[in-house]
């Protein structure tokens, strides 16, 4: 999970993150006409999101189109709130 949340914690790859959800799969040139960021450090923060399994990417012709794995997302995010619940049952009882 710290490879999760190591790729949100940054302001500007949940930026990236809301571009690719709102506009769906993108071109760096694309999400580089709606972000303040040069191409390089776009590409840079779409590889961090690529490894922690955020984003997906594929190849149309010579450019690579990246996308928000929802799933995998949604996925992720439901197995850190159950393990969270477990442990808050074992460490924090309820406040009667």
């Amino acid at each position: 999970d710290s490879e999760f949340l190591r790729a949100l914690a940054e302001p500007a790859r949940r930026e990236v993150l809301r571009v690719l959800l709102l506009d769906g799969p993108s071109r760096i040139t694309d999400l580089a006409d709606q972000l303040p960021q040069d191409r390089s450090v776009i590409s840079r923060h779409l590889r961090v999101l690529e490894d922690a399994g955020i984003v997906t990417s594929t190849w149309k012709g010579r450019e690579r189109i990246y996308s928000l794995d929802g799933p995998a997302f949604v996925n992720t995010l439901e197995h850190m709130v159950t393990r969270a619940r477990a442990q808050m049952a074992l460490g924090c009882p309820p406040q009667v």
